[in-house]
This record gives C-alpha cells, sequence and structure tokens, in this order.
C-alpha cells in the first residue's frame, strides 16, 4: 500500500523554526513532483511549496525567504523547513506527490494525512 507519512508538526513560538518531514512507502517505481499544502481553520487548503524531480522550486508568496523545500530522492522523502514562523501560518499541513506505481501506470496524485503546526506565544 502507497501512502505519504508526514512528521515534525508541532508548537511554536513566533520567530520560531520547524522542519517538516514527509516520506513516501510501498510499491513506488518514481516519485515526480512533491509539495507542502496547508489549511488554516475557515480557509481553503492553499499551495504552500513544490518541488520537481530535476530540483526546481516554486514558492507562496506569503513564504518565500522564510521556507525552504528539499528532497531526497534516495530517501523518498519531501521536506519543508519553515524559519520565522507567524501566527499566521498556524495551520494542518499536508504534503502530496505525484507517484508511478507501475512501470506502465501513469503518475497519480497521493495526499498525507497532515501535520498540525500552531505558531502561537
Amino acid at each position: 500500500q502507497v501512502q505519504l507519512v508526514e512528521s515534525g508538526g508541532g508548537l511554536v513560538q513566533p520567530g520560531g523554526s520547524l522542519r517538516l518531514s514527509c516520506a513516501a512507502s510501498g510499491s513506488i517505481v518514481s516519485i515526480g513532483a512533491m509539495a507542502w499544502n496547508r489549511q488554516a481553520p475557515g480557509k481553503q487548503r492553499e499551495l504552500v511549496a513544490a518541488i520537481g524531480n530535476s530540483g526546481r522550486t516554486n514558492y507562496a508568496d506569503s513564504v518565500k525567504g522564510r521556507f525552504t523545500i528539499s528532497r531526497d530522492n534516495a530517501k523518498s522523502t519531501v521536506y519543508l523547513q519553515m524559519n520565522s514562523l507567524k501566527t499566521e501560518d498556524t495551520a494542518v499541513y499536508y504534503c502530496n506527490a505525484d507517484l508511478r506505481v507501475s512501470p506502465l501506470a501513469p503518475y497519480s496524485d497521493y495526499w498525507g494525512q497532515g501535520t498540525q503546526v500552531t505558531v502561537s506565544s
């Protein structure tokens, strides 16, 4: 069974840092783009950052200069380093990835279960 499992969320004070991890496991042939998204209470889910399998990245304007997305292809893992956190970064953070589960199958979009990040003093 293919799954994405996030970790690293928690409670942090404004100005602090957290590092999120998301590991893909199961019968995976290849991994395409990977991304982090978030959903705050009462708001729509939004893309935070994405990284292609070439390493090309893009970020939401609200996190540019503060967050860094990276990936370790050998570990099938994507990371999100979050610095200078603000109260408005409070949300459930979800990772998603384009995964191919067999050589003849197309890439399909998979999502993790989410991890809570709370920024509060």
